[in-house]
This record gives structure tokens, C-alpha cells and sequence, in this order.
């Protein structure tokens, strides 16, 4: 389904007329998203607080929740916009999936993926740039808490405050990754380094919501001390958001270097192993935009009646989420 700047990839698996009555949901919620979020987009544009604004439409509500829940009462700055592609996923799916009979669904908003387990099933995710020592993929349970994958990085579709080449998180739900997927891969960071080329967000989107904050463009060579560094601080905030229930895993990657966190469940253990959603590998495997994607400051003038084409591929993840080369998500 494509509307304007946001394009989702959907699928149910169940009975073929609960699978069509929950296309139609799906397809019926999403026609009047982009349009919510153009009437409040000035106020999603604002840093989060510790208290939630008020906002009208259920998506900008997802998105203020998650973004408030990282905020630390302001001290953070994090916007409603870092939560945005979650937010639509589970929207979508959330209506999709209600008062029908599934066993498993997914929307895939760019590589940020929302799921719907019934119970006994299952999914697995695949996994880019793995070497010879790691699993290609990670089971989520329908027992497990994870219901949100997204992933955020220097080289993505948004722009970073660190040097991540991306960094993927498992949570609750799509919105609440997508916030946190971007605060670690902040502060995977080496502020100052001479290797390190940023440039105001201004300069490259005139209407970011990170103003005038210096983003990263470029990453020189860094010797392998300043990649543990850096990914040692990403890793203390996921184990930190961890530990407050925020996320559930965690995989941080830098230069051919990775770090993972996670509950140590064996569900949801992750190997030691890269993970990325089906569809979305690593940037440094190809996971480039060509061409971008309109950011959502583009709304306004997109927000037009949606094209609903609603045709994934049974059992494989359709599309290239970022440019990626395709993966597969594996139903059970």
C-alpha cells in the first residue's frame, strides 16, 4: 500500500475470507492516516516531554506515547517523528487485525514491522551480514513480548545524531522500537572525531524537527578502539532501556562490528548474530535508498486518496524495505 511518502507491505495468513475482510480493514485504516498526521504535524515536530500532549489522531497518539516514555521528562531530546513509521505499522495492523480470525499478520513499514501472533505461532526474522559463527535467523514467539522490530542508523532513510550503521530493536510494539531503535543509534557516537563529517539537519531537510542539530553524513576509517567505544555506549543505553522494560533485544553494528543485548530468553536468543528484520540487511551490504523516499515533512502536499494495491508474496516478506536486497520472514 503506498500513500505519499509511506509505503506498507501487508500480509495476513488464515482462512482466505478472513484474510480478505482483514486486507479490506487494513486498507481502510490507512486511507486516512496521512491526512491525521498532516493536521498535527506542527505539534509532532516538538520534543516529547514527561507528560503526554493531547493529540487527536490514534497514530499521533502512538507516536507521543513512545516518544514520552524515552524522553527521561525532557531531558531527552526525542520528537514524536522518531516513532512515526512504528506508529503507522501498528496502527495499521491494530485495525487490520481486529474482530478477525489470524494466525499470523505483519506490516512493514519500511523495515519498521509490526506483527500479530495468535497463539502457538511464530515468526522468524532474518538476519544480513552474519559470518560463519552466527544463526541467519531469530525466533519470536507467540509467548514472547515482542510485537515490534525497526531499525535506525546513520545510513537509513532518516537522519542520525550518531554514527551507527544501524542498530535494530526488538519491543513491545513498533512504535516504542522505532523511538528507541533511534536513541541508541544516537548514542553510538564518538562526538568531535575528526573521521566523523555532520552537518545540520537544516541543511539537508529545511523542515527537520531536529532543527539545526548536527547529523552524520560521513564516517572515516576509526581504529577498532574508538568502534568498541562507540558502540560501548550505545549498548550501555539499549542495556539501560532494557532493563526498564522499554526494549527486549537489541543488535548495534559499526564497521563490521556488532553488539547485542536481550532478555536471554532462548526464544528471542540472538546468537550473537546481526539482526534485521526480513527485507531490511545491513547498510553495509547495500541498504541504500535509490531513490529516497519523500520524508513525511513532504505531507502536505501529499496528502491525496491512497493507491491500496495489497499483493505480498505468501511466506516471504515482499519488496526491498531500503533499498535492501529481500529476506525472508519465515511463518510458522
Amino acid at each position: 500500500m503506498n500513500h505519499g511518502p509511506i509505503d506498507l507491505i501487508v500480509e495476513a495468513f488464515g482462512e482466505e475470507a478472513e484474510r480478505q475482510a482483514a486486507y479490506l480493514q487494513a486498507a481502510a485504516r490507512f486511507a486516512t492516516i496521512l491526512e491525521e498526521l498532516v493536521a498535527e504535524l506542527p505539534a509532532l515536530r516538538r520534543p516529547a516531554g514527561g507528560q503526554e500532549r493531547s493529540f487527536v489522531g490514534a497514530t499521533a497518539r502512538r507516536m507521543e506515547a513512545a516518544a514520552c516514555r524515552c524522553s527521561e521528562d525532557g531531558a531527552v531530546f526525542v520528537t514524536p517523528m522518531a516513532a512515526v513509521a512504528g506508529a503507522v505499522a501498528d496502527e495499521v495492523l491494530a485495525a487490520m487485525v481486529n474482530g478477525r480470525s489470524l494466525g499470523r499478520a505483519y506490516v512493514n513499514d519500511g523495515g519498521d514491522i509490526a506483527l500479530h501472533l495468535a497463539p502457538g505461532r511464530s515468526v522468524r526474522l532474518a538476519i544480513g551480514g552474519k559470518d560463519a559463527t552466527m544463526a541467519d535467523r531469530v525466533t519470536v514467539h507467540a509467548e514472547d513480548a515482542v510485537r515490534g522490530v525497526a531499525t535506525s542508523g546513520w545510513r537509513g532513510r532518516s537522519h542520525s545524531l550518531g554514527i551507527a550503521d544501524a542498530v535494530t530493536v526488538l519491543a513491545h510494539d513498533a512504535a516504542g522500537a522505532d523511538v528507541a531503535a533511534t536513541l541508541i543509534a544516537n548514542a553510538v557516537d564518538l562526538p568531535g572525531h575528526p573521521a566523523v563529517l555532520r552537518r545540520p539537519a537544516v541543511e539537508l531537510t529545511p523542515d527537520s524537527d531536529l532543527g539545526d542539530r548536527l547529523v552524520t553524513v560521513a564516517v572515516g576509517a576509526l581504529e577498532a578502539g574508538e568502534v568498541d567505544a562507540a558502540l560501548g555506549r550505545g549498548l550501555a543505553l539499549a542495556e539501560d532501556f532494557m532493563r526498564r522494560g522499554r526494549i527486549e533485544a537489541a543488535a548495534l553494528f559499526l564497521t563490521g562490528e556488532g553488539r547485542v543485548c536481550g532478555r536471554g530468553s532462548s526464544n528471542l536468543a540472538l546468537c550473537g548474530a546481526p539482526l534485521w528484520p526480513a527485507g531490511h540487511l545491513p547498510h553495509g551490504w547495500g541498504d541504500r535508498l535509490s531513490p529516497p523516499p519523500r520524508p513525511l515533512a513532504d505531507v502536505e502536499r501529499s496528502a491525496v486518496a491512497p493507491k491500496l494495491p495489497i499483493s505480498p508474496p505468501v511466506g516471504e516478506m515482499a519488496g526491498r524495505p531500503e533499498g535492501g536486497r529481500r529476506g525472508a520472514l519465515d511463518l510458522q
